[in-house]
């Protein structure tokens, strides 16, 4: 037996069920009583219009968006979802921040909330003494070599040295550290991921943060 999204309920539980969401965690989302959401969701209760406005912006839909769930949920199972996303790493579509030890580049800057964050990284710290305390963040990185060796620093691990052409995956949230080894500098392209749709704020706020300290 499949389940009417036509109705307000119907969208109610389609939004709730596609974000893994309890009763309770929607309702204190969109800012509805769970006694109310639960019978909306039941189709024994509707919202005012000022109600369904609410719980729309609040989910970061418009009215039309909203209500264009219901038809959208019914093709969901047989359509993949496409987001069209892109970004091209131009001149210009960029963040650059300096701090004692990297020159970062966060590339692809006017894509939001991405779930990857590629940043060209020129390493210039030698010493890991020198270094400071090992840097820790949310989720996973990749990072490849693209000009020189570098010297990897990790928090449960040996030190590891990698030439150009080489990489690491590794879990972000252990304590790690960079070294340019036998050059002056070493050029790497970092991919961090994360669950986090705001974790390249969160990383560029780390960033500006070691910047500080270099000022």
């Amino acid at each position: 037996m499949t389940k009417d999204n036509s109705s307000l309920g119907g969208l109610v539980r389609l939004l709730r069920q596609r974000n893994n969401w309890t009763l309770r965690q929607m309702s204190e989302i969109v800012g509805i009583p769970l006694s109310t959401l639960a019978k909306v969701e039941a189709d024994k209760l509707s919202l005012t219009y000022d109600k369904l406005q609410q719980f729309a912006s609040r989910l970061g839909l418009t009215m039309a968006e909203f209500l264009a769930e219901g038809e959208a949920g019914e093709i969901e199972a047989a359509m993949p979802m496409v987001t069209a996303r892109r970004s091209l790493t131009a001149a210009g579509n960029s963040i650059r921040i300096t701090t004692a030890n990297y020159d970062y580049d966060y590339l692809c800057a006017d894509l939001r909330e991405k779930r990857m964050v590629p940043i060209i990284t020129r390493i210039r710290a030698h010493d890991i003494v020198e270094f400071g305390e090992l840097v820790k963040h949310k989720g996973e990185e990749f990072l490849y070599v693209l000009e020189g060796t570098i010297e990897v620093h990790l928090q449960f691990y040996t030190p590891v040295v990698l030439k150009t052409g080489q990489g690491i995956y590794l879990d972000s949230s252990m304590g790690h550290a960079y070294l340019a080894k036998d050059c002056d500098s070493a050029l790497v392209l970092a991919v961090c991921s994360g669950e986090d749709a705001n974790l390249a704020g969160e990383l560029i706020s780390l960033a500006e943060s070691e910047a500080k300290q270099f000022a």
